[in-house]
């Protein structure tokens, strides 16, 4: 399961950034913002389960970096890649996109191992700071998506852009690209957090006992 999870989300972060993001419109918000939640809600958590408990779970020697620190970390980069200045440099620059995604990549996989991996030992308590670690990302990331989607005028340029061939002013472009982040962060996060307190709450079978 675990291996699958991990060729599941290397194959989803290829055609996010080889397919969509590579021969997207490179000024469209919304496909970046596609892109975005792409790769920290659906390609992070896959790679993030496939990389639990094993050598390259990072979690198991940083115990220090608990699930509360590592949305504290995803909150950082993706507010910082979010001021119009930063998005302006990634829109003019593939190297600052690539710098972009990869901080992307990094906080979401670093979010979900802290709260899917470290050592067994404690794993339970970790899993309950991964419930509040999930909630809290869940509530920055819509607080963001519903700044960008109800923000009276566009932050990121005041040129019309095609979003798959859909022609869009640059205020509807960023609002759909807020609605994007408002309901992929609302919906992933908070079922991630709940699924992680119910696995938590969930009363464990003494071995050889009766359930």
């Amino acid at each position: 399961m675990k291996k699958a999870a991990l060729v599941a989300g290397l194959l989803l972060l290829a055609v996010l950034w080889l397919g969509i993001l590579a021969f997207g419109e490179r000024d469209s918000f919304s496909i970046h913002m596609i892109v975005h939640m792409g790769v920290v809600a659906g390609a992070a958590p896959l790679i993030a389960l496939g990389l639990s408990g094993s050598r390259c779970d990072l979690t198991i020697r940083w115990p220090w970096f608990t699930p509360v620190l590592a949305s504290m970390v995803e909150l950082v980069a993706v507010w910082g890649w979010h001021l119009p200045a930063a998005r302006a440099l990634a829109e003019a620059s593939w190297l600052v996109t690539a710098l972009e995604q990869a901080s992307f990549l990094a906080a979401g996989v670093l979010l979900w191992l802290s709260c899917l991996g470290g050592a067994l030992d404690g794993r339970e308590g970790r899993r309950l700071a991964g419930t509040f670690g999930l909630l809290f990302t869940s509530m920055h990331m819509t607080l963001l998506g519903a700044l960008l989607a109800l923000s009276p005028r566009p932050l990121y340029g005041s040129a019309d852009v095609s979003c798959f061939g859909v022609p869009l002013s640059a205020a509807v472009d960023q609002q759909a690209g807020g609605v994007v982040m408002l309901l992929v962060g609302a919906i992933v996060y908070l079922l991630g957090g709940v699924t992680l307190l119910a696995t938590t709450l969930e009363p464990s079978t003494p071995s050889g006992g009766r359930p």
